[in-house]
């Protein structure tokens, strides 16, 4: 799959803060691409680079094969976190001004509109003023305006933020379907969980540094720690003894008669081998392999980046 967006070398300097430090990322046309990271890691000035904003200071960002120029911004959608939207224009009226501010005729834009407000069931609100709508549905018509011109190239900057769970639900399917239909999609947010529902390939920056990239999957099974979760019905000091060197448990607990532990297999002992040394002590009930989380991953390699010592992660099935 070809790179819709390749971001070579690029340092952005404020003053004497250095915001981006030699950042590359390359992002593949036609998926979902997470741009993570803690706050005032750099991300933001990424963004801006890209919709050209700002320049760099050094490196350069090239667009389907060119370099990044302002002909390109028209096939770029951008939904920034901080919302902009007239507060004192009817609804459809502002809909159809910023669509045509980015090159779609008043008769085209119109049409793309009535489609997407069905879509949204806001037929109702063309007539109304934005600072009629709740913050959610503030959040429907900014994104209307940020897709309506059916860019190649979307950034969306938190955008759930201000949705309820059904709502945030039908943004998400949208973005899924504009992916479907050929659109990229620059995803950045703090929920790690949208992030594994979502993206297919990520970036983490921090400390205006790249620090971890490449796809969702991959990264999950390179931080795997050869910890598993086992239910079963037995004595535990059984299964303990019986486990032996093979294995280290973290944690342990015991409810309605049924012993659960989370361990960690040693000395490359491999689950079938743990499985034969405990099976004549207990009865498994369930085995499942637990790899980290997105979230755990972030807490780690950021933590690491901190030098940070010693933060517990949440086992992750």
């Amino acid at each position: 799959m070809a790179d819709i967006l390749q971001i070579n070398n690029v340092t952005k300097k404020y003053s004497d803060h250095v915001a981006l430090n030699n950042v590359s990322i390359n992002i593949p046309e036609k998926s979902v691409f997470g741009l993570l990271g803690p706050n005032g890691a750099g991300k933001t000035s990424l963004i801006r680079i890209i919709n050209q904003i700002t320049g760099p200071d050094t490196g350069e960002v090239i667009f389907k094969g060119e370099k990044l120029v302002q002909k390109h911004i028209s096939q770029i959608g951008y939904l920034p976190e901080e919302r902009g939207l007239y507060k004192k224009m009817p609804v459809g009226e502002q809909v159809l001004y910023l669509a045509q501010l980015k090159g779609l005729k008043k008769a085209e834009a119109k049409k793309r509109a009535l489609i997407w407000f069905e879509k949204f069931e806001m037929q109702t609100w063309w007539k109304k003023k934005i600072e009629e709508l709740s913050k959610g549905m503030q959040q429907k018509v900014q994104f209307i305006v940020t897709v309506i011109h059916e860019p190649e190239l979307l950034i969306l900057d938190e955008p759930f933020s201000g949705f309820d769970p059904i709502n945030a639900q039908l943004i998400k399917n949208e973005i899924l379907d504009l992916r479907q239909k050929g659109a990229t999609v620059i995803f950045s947010t703090h929920n790690m969980g949208s992030v594994e529902e979502l993206c297919d390939n990520i970036a983490l920056l921090n400390k205006s540094e790249k620090i971890l990239d490449g796809k969702v999957k991959d990264i999950r099974q390179a931080f795997r720690t050869n910890t598993y979760k086992i239910a079963f019905k037995g004595n535990l000091m059984g299964f303990t003894n019986a486990m032996w060197a093979g294995g280290e448990i973290l944690e342990k607990s015991t409810e309605d008669g049924i012993n659960t532990v989370i361990l960690k297999l040693l000395n490359n002992t491999s689950v079938t081998q743990l499985l034969q040394a405990v099976l004549p002590t207990c009865e498994i009930h369930s085995l499942n392999e637990i790899i980290p989380s997105m979230n755990d991953i972030f807490i780690s390699k950021v933590n690491e980046g901190n030098n940070v010592v010693g933060t517990k992660s949440n086992y992750t099935e």
